[in-house]
């Protein structure tokens, strides 16, 4: 799948981390009800029909094939619940293990607990089998969450059922994401979502490319059926429009529409559709809880020309966030929120207003080579090199 680009960090990011934890198996709860509901309503209305014809009009042969008929799809409805059913049941494992998952952690007495360490673990776990997901790696994702005994507490089918579709659409193929649009139509209506218009459109697009005269009715009798009225009136006008453009047209919108990057635009739309309908973040987990540690962790400082080059010269860098391999990751996410100013131990200041710790201004003086008796900024390059006796104790008021 698609991924979304490193971003800087919303305030309360944070919280995204668990959400969708106990979100979508209550989305999924809600979908199975409600597929029920329609098998239940379509199995009703298809059994009251069939005995709405007395049975005195009838012959005994067609009254006895019309009863088997009935028992026939009593049986098949009977089949489709007891599936449902069992996704049922497995949804609500699913919430109870996420549920005791998330209470473990209330029950931890502190951070310094290494009850937090191993629930920590486990978390990061989740989300490296989020991410995987996200970036296609089913079966490895798959394989990690059985090894660590997580299937409860991740999503698997989810994000395989809309990776297939994903790509399904990135090859050009509309059916399995029409499909999946006529089981979420009433999710998909309340929210608003414009996919399956889209995809319609895109059918009608196939129709039209091909010029042929039958292929040409055949697309005129589409945009009748599902482009035309009520709020389908800007995709109708839309498709009226292309059938007076060739294909290689250069007006538009017809050129974009008759362009094949249609196909990753509904791909992307797709995407953006399904995490909307199951309360799914646009971005990896993971990605979240990075940019919250590196934000925790940054400082004005980490960007520095100063921090660079206490890195480069004493081989060690001052913080994470000056390390060559989290320096350039960090630099788009805000500052932490500091309430208090820590100081090292026994603070100094040189001539140059620079203020250190006595011991790592020893420490790193010895690194850089400074001679004996004689001290300098080591985050100065080739900088001034003054007598030990020039460093002032600092006292903080």
């Amino acid at each position: 799948m698609a991924e979304v680009p490193f971003t800087k960090l919303d305030p309360d990011a944070h919280l995204l981390l668990d959400q969708p934890l106990l979100r979508l198996p209550h989305e999924l709860l809600r979908k199975n009800l409600k597929s029920a509901q329609r098998q239940i309503e379509i199995s009703h209305k298809a059994i009251t029909t069939a005995f709405q014809t007395p049975a005195a009009q009838k012959r005994p042969a067609d009254a006895l094939a019309a009863l088997d008929a009935t028992l026939a799809k009593a049986q098949s409805l009977k089949r489709k619940l007891e599936a449902l059913n069992a996704e049922e049941r497995s949804l609500h494992r699913q919430q109870k293990a996420r549920i005791e998952h998330l209470e473990a952690l209330h029950g931890i007495p502190s951070l310094a607990d290494v009850q937090y360490e191993n629930w920590a673990h486990t978390r990061l776990d989740r989300l490296l089998v989020d991410y995987l997901l996200r970036q296609g790696y089913v079966e490895s994702a798959r394989q990690l969450a059985v090894e660590k005994g997580i299937e409860d507490l991740v999503d698997v089918a989810v994000f395989e059922e809309c990776g297939r579709i994903e790509r399904s659409l990135r090859r050009g193929e509309v059916r399995e994401a029409l499909a999946w649009c006529g089981e979420n139509k009433q999710a998909l209506k309340k929210i608003g979502s414009q996919l399956e218009l889209e995809l319609r459109l895109q059918q009608f697009i196939e129709l039209v490319r091909g010029g042929e005269m039958g292929k040409l009715m055949e697309a005129v009798a589409h945009a009748r059926k599902y482009l035309v009225g009520g709020l389908d009136a800007e995709f109708g006008l839309r498709a009226g429009g292309l059938l007076a453009q060739p294909v290689e047209t250069v007006i538009e919108p017809y050129r974009t529409m008759y362009s094949r990057t249609r196909y990753p635009h509904l791909a992307h739309l797709f995407l953006q559709t399904h995490h909307d309908l199951f309360a799914l973040p646009a971005q990896p987990l993971l990605h979240t809880a990075l940019a919250a540690g590196l934000s925790a962790l940054k400082t004005p400082t980490c960007h520095s020309a100063h921090a660079v080059a206490v890195a480069n010269l004493s081989g060690t860098p001052v913080c994470p966030i000056c390390s060559t391999e989290l320096n350039d990751l960090a630099r788009n996410v805000p500052y932490a929120h500091q309430t208090k100013s820590y100081m090292e131990d026994d603070p100094v200041v040189l001539p140059n207003g620079r203020v250190f710790g006595r011991e790592r201004l020893r420490v790193l003086n010895e690194k850089v080579g400074t001679g004996r008796g004689m001290v300098r900024d080591p985050t100065e390059v080739g900088g001034v090199v003054w007598e030990e006796g020039v460093v002032r104790k600092v006292f903080i008021s």
